[in-house]
């Protein structure tokens, strides 16, 4: 699938939206998300909230998994957080560690303006047999 037509299909994605993630690229496998950071992204400690960051991979996550143009959701997915953050731009990073006709793993590294590893997200989806290009 053309990353021109993946752009267009995630725009259609509220939830990042609101959360002002930006897909920055997509391609076979892969793709790379930005989320500048706003106060309403903090926790009560001042910090990003774990929850703003596993949206960031999530929606990285959905991109690198659906970039082959097959429906694909999620079955399970996990992160760990290594470092804290308060403001700034996270990225996050995704690649494709093993596909077949049923399943993709993939693992999104999430970093901050300085390339500093702030937490890693592994999925696996279901790979369906339905075309993104189909859906209304």
């Amino acid at each position: 699938m053309q990353s021109e037509e993946l752009s267009r299909f995630f725009k259609r994605d509220r939830f990042a939206e609101y959360n002002g993630i930006e897909l920055l690229e997509v391609g076979d496998g892969r793709a790379r998300s930005a989320m500048k950071l706003t106060p309403n992204h903090l926790n009560g400690l001042g910090i990003v909230h774990g929850a703003a960051i596993f949206a960031l991979a999530d929606f990285t996550f959905a991109a690198a998994s659906n970039s082959r143009g097959n429906v694909a959701v999620a079955i399970n997915a996990n992160i760990s957080y290594m470092k804290s953050v308060s403001t700034g731009t996270l990225y996050a990073e995704a690649r494709e560690v093993s596909i077949n006709h049923k399943l993709g793993t993939y693992t999104i590294d999430v970093t901050n303006e300085a390339g500093e590893l702030l937490a890693v997200f592994q999925g696996m989806v279901y790979r369906k047999k339905e075309k993104i290009d189909q859906l209304p």
